[in-house]
């Protein structure tokens, strides 16, 4: 089952890394999964993931429950908005209202979640 893991880890860690430069590919999600991955099945890529110079501090926060900058908030929420109301006019020209209505509620579902049960990184001013 490790290899797997694996396999999902690095596969997720290309897909946040392309999230980077694809601006309506998310980036975070990516990442996070991909550390959950490495983190069942290789301790070494965990490890490398987590002590990565980009993101390393990033995830070490978001896994020590301290959360995300109030920044990544903001640029995924944003982000999710304009993909899913880009998604949502497509949608009802061809499929019709009701899948809009699911799009909505998944959209609604996401920002809940990240506004209201993900805690906000407070980050310290240096004087």
């Amino acid at each position: 089952m490790k290899p797997l893991y694996n396999v999902a880890g690095v596969l997720a860690l290309l897909l946040g890394i392309l999230g980077i430069f694809l601006p309506l590919l998310p980036t975070t999600p990516f990442l996070l999964l991909a550390s959950w991955c490495f983190a069942r099945g290789s301790d070494r890529l965990h490890r490398w993931l987590l002590g990565h110079r980009v993101f390393g501090e990033y995830l070490r926060n978001f896994e020590a429950g301290r959360g995300i900058p109030l920044k990544a908030k903001i640029v995924a929420t944003a982000m999710l908005w304009i993909s899913l109301l880009l998604a949502m006019r497509r949608v009802y020209e061809t499929q019709g209202i009701l899948l809009v209505a699911l799009l909505f509620l998944v959209g609604a579902g996401v920002s809940l979640y990240m506004w209201r049960f993900l805690p906000t990184l407070r980050l310290e001013r240096k004087a």
